[in-house]
């Protein structure tokens, strides 16, 4: 590692911001700061950062300046007035927001002559600077590479290519698996809860059966890119009659249901097109292309 880590600008100073910044600090990185509310600043002033009074001495202060703010709109708002200062900068967006506006911030970056990098942070402040957690990035190589070592004091950083966009389109996908799967767990939390098993009884059952979800996504992820579904290992039609032993159980016990309905009726949807004898992997057709919305034609 580089025996003398490169100064940082890190801009914003919630949560996420300043367990950033408090990484780079104990990375060694000389670190500057700046946030609206300065005093959320003061722990890491005590532990050696240099406090700026405006967004352009932050800017000004550091080669390599990330920042992470509420919106997009916000990001505009702090940095417009200094836009002159950019000039010759990195700048390290993990700001949240969609693909359109990470690509729309690399376009104006870049017509103030900084380079860009659009991040998304796949961890809670808790996890910053722990190198299992994934930071990913978007942006032109030369750039990623010649600052990755700086990254890789947030956590792993991960380059999804020059696309800005992408960093935030993983972001979404991926949070959408992580609401998915924690709220499946919470349906099914809930079931065993209506019998007096506890949460922390049923638990390490459902993450050893995570385990073996993985599996099924690496053997089914062939299938999708190729747009085949053999239906060797359990098909739609036999998975819609599973979900009803689910259904049943839990209508039984006073356990919510909008979830697994949901998901029966995607698995009827994919039946009645023609999948029915293929893997559950073949939902993905449905997904792609979804039925029209009965109410649309009464708008």
């Amino acid at each position: 590692m580089n025996s003398h880590p490169p100064a940082v600008t890190v801009i914003g100073l919630g949560l996420m911001g300043s367990a950033l910044a408090a990484v780079l600090l104990d990375a060694g990185c000389p670190t500057t700061v700046w946030n609206r509310s300065a005093h959320k600043a003061q722990s890491l002033v005590d532990r050696g950062a240099r406090l700026t009074g405006t967004p352009r001495e932050a800017v000004e202060a550091s080669p390599f300046v990330i920042v992470c703010v509420l919106d997009y709109d916000v990001l505009y708002s702090v940095l417009a007035p200094s836009v002159d200062a950019l000039a010759g900068k990195v700048l390290v967006n993990l700001t949240s927001g969609s693909p359109e506006q990470a690509r729309e911030a690399m376009a104006w970056a870049r017509s103030h002559g900084a380079d860009y990098l659009d991040g998304a942070i796949m961890t809670t402040p808790p996890g910053v600077g722990s190198p299992e957690m994934m930071f990913l990035y978007g942006g032109p190589d030369d750039v990623f590479d010649a600052h990755r070592q700086t990254l890789a004091f947030l956590g792993d950083p991960l380059h999804l290519g020059d696309d800005p966009g992408l960093a935030s389109l993983y972001d979404v996908a991926l949070l959408g698996l992580m609401w998915s799967t924690l709220t499946g767990w919470l349906h099914g939390t809930a079931l065993v809860g209506a019998e007096k098993t506890s949460a922390t009884t049923f638990t390490p059952f459902a993450v050893r059966w995570l385990t073996a979800v993985a599996g099924f996504l690496t053997t089914y992820a062939p299938q999708v890119d190729a747009g085949r579904y053999p239906g060797d290992d359990a098909t739609v039609d036999v998975q819609i009659a599973s979900i009803d032993h689910l259904l049943h159980a839990a209508a039984s016990r006073g356990v919510d249901n909008a979830l697994p309905e949901l998901l029966k009726s995607v698995m009827e949807q994919a039946r009645a097109a023609g999948h029915g004898s293929d893997s559950y992997a073949s939902v993905i057709e449905v997904l792609r292309s979804p039925a029209p919305d009965p109410d649309e034609h009464n708008r």
